[in-house]
């Protein structure tokens, strides 16, 4: 599908004229900022209009197959849809996570090639894994035979490329003891009140991904949306992480208001500089608002081998132009195989 990527570039300048470039609604935040600030920090992300969504962990390598059986759902989801214990499904596929054909500088470069102006790639996925080498916990790339940090030699590749380096961080962990709720299957020892105890894990390792790689253009957050996440707990994430880097864009997903796949906040209240409609442009847009449409190119976001339903590179081209001509951004994302090659064909 490298042809679905490179084809949409010539729609990204015809995208940009398009694009609304008026001030939008300043959202609340702890910190002082103006509206003309909000702006000035916006300016980057309101340009770039397009940009690159990675999906990648343990679960690119199994690729949707469990036991010899495929597991329905999306790759990424493989925990949860094949209901595998959380022990078992880390010590069955650390060892196997090796992904020799990994070229960070080719994964940038096929970004840039596609005009594409920031990178956002899973540190962390649901399943709790870390592709980076985490110091506060040995469920992390360096536990795996590849043992290189990915974070560390893809931020490289994507800013000498001219690129935004940008992170996505998952909230909801189904593989952390004190995280909950837990999955129905997993039967180890539940304390109601270790949540507090993994909201600080969590913030712990955002510490080392918003310190340890320079600038960050974005934290995507995702998996807010189960009833142990609240409003306090998002404002809290969302001043923590502006406080490390002031200048950097949190969605709206860093709380807990999010109305569904729509992508828009319920409220004023919540946090978050834009809005993360899932899989669907808005037909008129947001006007006021600022927004990113994530997309799939085929069915799922990580990788999974049965998934053939591939978009028209022509289809993405349209949904490119259609997204900044409204004013919004469009995140496309592809899903790397387990052995590390950068795009599926």
């Amino acid at each position: 599908m490298r042809t679905s990527i490179a084809a949409a570039s010539a729609a990204l300048v015809l995208g940009s004229m398009l694009a609304a470039s008026s001030a939008v609604n300043v959202p609340p935040t702890s910190l002082k900022e103006t509206p003309a600030e909000r702006n000035e920090r916006m300016s980057w992300w309101r340009s770039a209009r397009f940009g690159m969504f990675i999906h990648f962990g343990l679960y690119s390598t199994p690729a949707g197959m469990w036991d010899g059986k495929e597991v329905g759902g999306a790759g990424e989801w493989l925990l949860q849809t094949g209901k595998i214990d959380p022990i078992i499904y880390e010590k069955t596929l650390l060892p196997q996570f090796n992904p020799v054909k990994f070229d960070a500088k080719q994964w940038a470069d096929i970004a840039r090639d596609a005009g594409m102006q920031y990178v956002v790639i899973t540190t962390k996925h649901h399943d709790g894994f870390a592709l980076w080498n985490s110091e506060v916990s040995e469920y992390d790339v360096m536990a795996t035979p590849f043992k290189r940090d990915i974070m560390k030699e893809l931020s490289e590749a994507v800013r000498a490329d001219g690129m935004q380096m940008c992170w996505y961080h998952s909230i909801m962990d189904w593989h952390h003891p004190d995280y909950l709720p837990r999955r129905p299957w997993d039967k180890r020892p539940e304390d109601p009140q270790s949540y507090p105890r993994y909201v600080n894990y969590m913030q712990a390792q955002l510490k080392e991904i918003l310190t340890n790689y320079g600038k960050i253009g974005i934290v995507w957050f995702d998996g807010e949306w189960e009833d142990t996440w609240n409003h306090t707990w998002g404002k809290n994430t969302d001043n923590f992480v502006r406080g490390i880097q002031p200048q950097i864009i949190v969605n709206n997903r860093v709380d807990s208001g999010r109305a569904g796949m729509d992508g828009f906040s319920k409220d004023e209240a919540s946090r978050g500089d834009y809005g993360t409609p899932e899989q669907t442009i808005p037909p008129n847009g947001m006007p006021g608002k600022d927004w990113e449409t994530c997309m799939t190119m085929n069915d799922t976001w990580g990788f999974k081998t049965s998934d053939h339903n591939w978009k028209d590179p022509q289809e993405l081209i349209r949904m490119l132009c259609d997204i900044a001509s409204k004013g919004g951004n469009f995140l496309l994302n592809v899903g790397p195989r387990g052995d590390g090659t950068a795009v599926p064909s």
